[in-house]
């Protein structure tokens, strides 16, 4: 079940998603993902940002590519989380009926910012 999140599906000693197996597992973290994304993913985004005080956005913050980076909880800012994860995670999805759902939530996103 640690491979599950987005956290947990980074292998940390190659730098590569790790590889779920199991059907049941796939959903699970196909849910997990869904739960990020569109409107629901876009008040959690800012939600934690105030929780944590970062900026909401500074132009001359620019995302980061590193994913280690990113997950080591480092200061950006609440609009590089977008680009940083979020924006990410539609190509992570491993079934046809959720990608269905995260194509639309991904536009949802988009059209917000």
């Amino acid at each position: 079940m640690e491979h599950i999140s987005y956290k947990g599906g980074i292998n940390n000693n190659k730098n590569m998603m790790r590889e779920m197996k199991l059907l049941e597992g796939l959903i699970v973290q196909d849910a997990d993902r869904l739960e990020a994304l569109g409107a629901i993913g876009i008040a959690r985004c800012f939600s934690y940002g105030g929780y944590k005080k970062r900026i909401m956005y500074d132009p001359d913050i620019k995302p980061l590519t590193d994913p280690h980076a990113i997950l080591n909880n480092h200061q950006s800012t609440t609009i590089n989380h977008f680009y940083e994860k979020l924006f990410k995670l539609k190509d992570l999805i491993n079934t046809p009926s959720a990608l269905i759902i995260a194509n639309h939530r991904h536009q949802f996103m988009l059209d917000f910012l």
